[in-house]
Parts: structure tokens; C-alpha cells; sequence
């Protein structure tokens, strides 16, 4: 089970930290990801990161602004956002696989169910 929380109403320029709590005890040999999904629009890729969170991906939209983490002792996945932007708002999602390449989002095998992040002007 995937919980995110840590969503909000921000402006422009803001900063967030979103962290997604996984159950069970295998939590590092899973990839961890996050993807969000803005109105009308369809659910995109945002970052991953690997079991050990020696590797990390980002989509181009939010590379050099968003950073995920993970902290394996408390089965936890962050991703903290920075600089954010109106474009930003979506609802953001928390998912867990076992391959790192959790851009497929096919390889995702649980969700999180998504906490809102609204960015005005």
C-alpha cells in the first residue's frame, strides 16, 4: 500500500515536499516513482528512483527543480519540489515496480491514490 501526502495550494515559486509511505518489508528492491496527472490530461512520468537511491531520472519538465529521495529505514519516497509553476498543478501519484524504469508506466505494479498539488499565478 502507497499513502502520499503532503500536497497543497502554493503560488508561483513555492516549494513542496510530497512523501509517499509504503507498507511491508521489501520496500528496497522496489523502484520507486512519481507521476502526475493535470486536468483533461493524461497521467505523465515525473522521476524514479532506484531500490538503493543510487539512480534517478527525471522527465525534462521538471529536471533541475524537482528532486526524489527515498529513505529505506522508514520505507518512505519524497519528492520535493521547487521553483514550482502554474503548469505544475496536477494531482500527483506515488507507484512502486521492480524495474527502475518506472517511465513505462506499464511497469508500474501499485499506486499510490494521488494527492492534489495546485499552483496559482
Amino acid at each position: 500500500q502507497l499513502v502520499e501526502s503532503g500536497g497543497g495550494l502554493l503560488q508561483a515559486g513555492d516549494s513542496l515536499r510530497l512523501s509517499c509511505a509504503a507498507s511491508g518489508r521489501t520496500f528496497s528492491s522496489y523502484a520507486m516513482g512519481w507521476f502526475r496527472q493535470a486536468p483533461g490530461k493524461e497521467r505523465e512520468f515525473v522521476a524514479t528512483i532506484s531500490g538503493s537511491g543510487g539512480s534517478t531520472k527525471y522527465a525534462n519538465s521538471v529536471k533541475d527543480r524537482f528532486t526524489i529521495s527515498r529513505d529505506n529505514a522508514k520505507n518512505t519516497v519524497y519528492l520535493q519540489m521547487s521553483s514550482l509553476k502554474p503548469e505544475d498543478t496536477a494531482v500527483y501519484y506515488c507507484a512502486a515496480g521492480h524495474t527502475f524504469s518506472l517511465w513505462i508506466q506499464a511497469y508500474v505494479a501499485y499506486w499510490g491514490q494521488g494527492t492534489q498539488v495546485t499552483v496559482s499565478s
